[in-house]
This record gives C-alpha cells, structure tokens and sequence, in this order.
C-alpha cells in the first residue's frame, strides 16, 4: 500500500507543477470504512480511514462538461483492511454551502479472495475500481471548507465478472485552499 501512496503523493506533485498559478486545494479527514449501504454489501472489513488528497483548479479545457477539478486521494485503512489510491475529476456547485459530487478509478490493495461464513465470495473482484464521492461542504473561512463525505469502491461488474460487494466510506474534511 504504501506504493499505492507514494505513487498518489508523485502525482500530484506533479500536478501541482503543472498548475499555471498554483494548486487549488488540499485536505484530510478521517471516515468510518465499510458502512453498509443499497450499494455495498456485507464484507466483513470494518474500521476509520485516514484520507488525504489533492485537488487542482478546474480545467477550463473541459468547459464542456462544466470544468471539473481533478483530484487524487490517498485513503489508508487503520485496521489494516482494504486501503486505496484514487484520481478523478469532481464538480463544484455553490460557494458557501456547496455540493460536489466526483467519479475516479482507484487501485486497492484489499484481498484477492475471502469468503463469508456462508462460503459467498465478498472480495471486491478487481485491483482497479471506480470511485464515485459526494460531498457536501460548507466554507468556514477564506481558505477553509469543512466537507461531510460519501466515497463508494466499485468495479460495477465492468472489470471483472466475479461478486462486487463494494465498499463505502463516511467521514468528514478539512479544506485547505492554498495561495
């Protein structure tokens, strides 16, 4: 995992070097992993997520579908459970009280296989996994936004044929816009 989160922090470094003015935001939060949902199933990991991430300013190029921001996100499972590293592009809707929703795709490095006591497969059926994320956030400051956050894992049945239980994340960041 730790790959996973050298190669994330590489990234956007490399974003952030890329960016004409400069990077737009980071954060961290922490989130309850694996709470179960209409779209995840039982799979037996449980525990708090440590998330830390980037996000650049929005990519005026992409105007058409509404400038998304792209972002990478670093998520470390603390009870040694499934971690995970993401890049994506998110959308930003209001200014002091805001919603921005985000889809990416994430490597993981959760289980190849596990079972339930039922002897049903609950791994996640594929290293690479969409990423959709909501979050709801409100501005404290000039700089700073607190977020209420939703992150879902998900291979959809795209990526491989084998059971999808997905995995569902529910924390709270903080923003950081920088200078």
């Amino acid at each position: 995992m730790m790959k996973i989160i050298s190669a994330a922090i590489a990234i956007s470094l490399g974003m952030s070097v890329s960016e004409p003015a400069h990077a737009d935001e980071i954060y961290g939060g922490i989130a309850a992993h694996q709470l179960l949902t209409i779209v995840a199933m039982e799979n037996a990991e449980d525990g708090v997520d440590v998330q830390a991430g980037y996000r650049g300013d929005p990519i005026e190029a992409l105007s058409a579908i509404g400038k998304p921001s792209p972002y990478v996100l670093a998520s470390l499972n603390l009870s040694g459970d499934t971690s995970f590293a993401a890049i994506g592009l998110s959308w930003k809707f209001g200014d002091k009280i805001y919603v921005r929703p985000g889809i990416g795709i994430a490597i993981h490095d959760g289980p190849k296989l596990r079972f339930a006591p039922d002897g049903s497969q609950t791994q996640l059926g594929s290293r690479v996994l969409f990423e959709p994320e909501l979050s709801v956030g409100v501005r404290l400051s000039e700089t700073v936004d607190l977020e209420a956050t939703w992150v879902h894992l998900s291979h959809a049945g795209i990526f491989s044929r084998v059971q999808n239980p997905g995995l569902d994340m529910f924390g709270a960041r903080l923003v950081f816009e920088l200078p």
